[in-house]
């Protein structure tokens, strides 16, 4: 079995669930607004072709994903608002059919990658586990402003284990990327699963700094879905546990600006 086969699957998975929510949408629907500014649902769905089809160039043409970098780094403000209007554009059938068809895609070229291989990415090169959590991270958290401008409540999934992992993984990164300092002693993660019957932990038991509470007030938090206020159940226990939580993001790029207090339903 290849060592991303079951990240794979939950990730093709996850693109299904999100599928079934856009399928049936009329035209004025896919205009509705998100919680992301000046995103509505055509946007998100754009946005996740966009990155499914750079990731099967990363994969397969690495020259070509070479001229991709150098163009998100002349506007590193505006290219992802730019390629995600693009897409938004077009109809709605076609823009489905070319997400549909990238994730597809993007499944079977990782599926074929050998283990241990890694590909250039917008930073330090991924492996094929690593580029597979990454892609059901965003697809979950897009998919979450999809569901919160359409007034849907999604189940949570055992799913959520990865985002809460590349959650937890990326910590580090949330201060860099605002020229801060990490804290130098591990952190100690514990969530509580969708289903209540297990406990996923992260770092030593024995750390000083500890966050506990459900996994998916967490994950709503680390893809900055929620204030950091409105998911209470999420406690912090140590100096410099509370400040994590208050800038943690799980994805690449510049710090996002968040959602404001009381913002999601």
């Amino acid at each position: 079995m290849s060592e991303a086969r079951p990240v794979i699957d939950d990730l093709v998975d996850e693109g299904r669930e999100l599928d079934a929510l856009v399928a049936a949408l009329d035209d004025k629907e896919w205009s509705t607004p998100t919680p992301a500014p000046g995103w509505t649902v055509a946007h998100q769905i754009a946005h996740l072709a966009w990155t499914d089809r750079t990731a099967v160039v990363a994969l397969t043409d690495p020259d070509a994903f070479a001229v991709e970098v150098e163009k998100a780094a002349a506007a590193p403000a505006t290219f992802v608002d730019e390629q995600a209007s693009k897409g938004a554009q077009l109809a709605p059938t076609e823009l489905l059919n070319r997400w549909r068809c990238g994730r597809v895609r993007l499944a079977a070229e990782l599926r074929l990658l050998p283990a241990g291989r890694r590909f250039p990415w917008y930073g330090p090169p991924m492996s094929g586990p690593s580029m597979a959590t990454a892609r059901l991270m965003e697809t979950w958290a897009h998919g979450q402003d999809v569901a919160d401008a359409l007034g849907v409540r999604r189940a949570p999934t055992a799913r959520l284990r990865h985002v809460a992992w590349i959650g937890v993984r990326a910590r580090n990164y949330a201060y860099f990327v605002r020229g801060l300092q990490p804290p130098p002693g591990p952190f100690r993660v514990e969530l509580e699963a969708p289903d209540g019957g297990e406990l996923w932990t992260y770092g030593p038991d024995d750390a000083a700094q500890r966050v506990t509470g459900p996994a998916l007030d967490f994950c709503l938090l680390v893809t900055q879905r929620v204030h950091r206020d409105d998911v209470p159940a999420v406690r912090a226990e140590g100096p410099d546990a509370e400040p994590w939580l208050e800038i943690a993001q799980a994805f690449a790029g510049p710090a996002g600006a968040g959602r404001p207090r009381g913002a999601r339903p």
